[in-house]
């Protein structure tokens, strides 16, 4: 059997023992499969569980959670269906502190504060549209953010959402406070980055570990793209 491309330096495993596998997912990949048909991140980490551990059957890979294609950062996957049980419940019902960096091409304003909409899906477009007050159908969604400062052209938020709604940091940024994710032409950014991905990563993220109930904190270095590099001053991380 090869050895699977993605990880073959391991530079993307953030974290393993029995139950979970922690990655640092490179922008551009999907986390399940759809109906492009294209490799997921859990088939890629379940090739990568035959490999190193040789099993002649299927690995498990469970899926408690996602971040959208173009984002990069951090993805937790059980190993076990015990261990996916306890992620799905702490996801569902936000048992975790997650912190997200995002680039924009303007500073918000106000520098820090909350926001909250119902975010209202659109499956068709694969598009979420934010109200201000409840909306039908649509789902409260609370974050908080503050501005870390600029870099180079562009300035660095950190971003701490609340609940996991789809597209929900995109949209919130680009309808709350008029501040698009650079590269983020769906919601409202002019231009694309020429690797199509968009300048938001999955950094941190606090859990309790969903079996032996240790509490967890991995940190995802920021992806090696150019758009990246002023913003690893604030963590003193080394330019691509």
């Amino acid at each position: 059997m090869n050895r699977p491309n993605l990880w073959s330096e391991q530079k993307e495993i953030l974290f393993e023992d029995n139950h979970l596998l922690v990655i640092n997912k490179p922008a551009g990949i999907l986390v399940q499969g759809d109906e492009t048909g294209d490799e997921p991140l859990s088939k890629k980490a379940e090739e990568y569980l035959k490999f190193k551990y040789k099993k002649p059957g299927a690995a498990f890979v469970g899926v408690a959670h996602r971040i959208d294609r173009p984002v990069s950062g951090i993805v937790v996957l059980a190993k076990t269906s015990k261990a996916l049980s306890r992620l799905n419940e702490m996801f569902r019902d936000s048992q975790m502190k997650k912190t997200y960096w995002a680039l924009t091409g303007k500073p918000p304003v106000p520098e820090q504060g909350k926001l909250v909409h119902w975010l209202v899906k659109d499956p068709m477009r694969n598009v979420t549209k934010a109200y201000t007050d409840k909306h039908g159908q649509g789902q409260r969604s609370e974050l908080s953010y503050e501005l870390l400062g600029p870099a180079a052209n562009r300035y660095l938020l950190q971003v701490n959402p609340v609940t996991g709604r789809p597209h929900q940091i995109r949209v919130q940024l680009s309808t709350g406070l008029g501040t698009p994710i650079v590269g983020d032409v769906k919601y409202g950014f002019l231009n694309p980055l020429p690797d199509v991905s968009i300048a938001l990563h999955a950094r941190q993220l606090e859990i309790q570990h969903p079996v032996t109930k240790e509490q967890l904190k991995f940190v995802a270095p920021l992806p090696d793209a150019p758009h990246w590099d002023a913003a690893r001053a604030f963590y003193n991380e080394p330019a691509s």
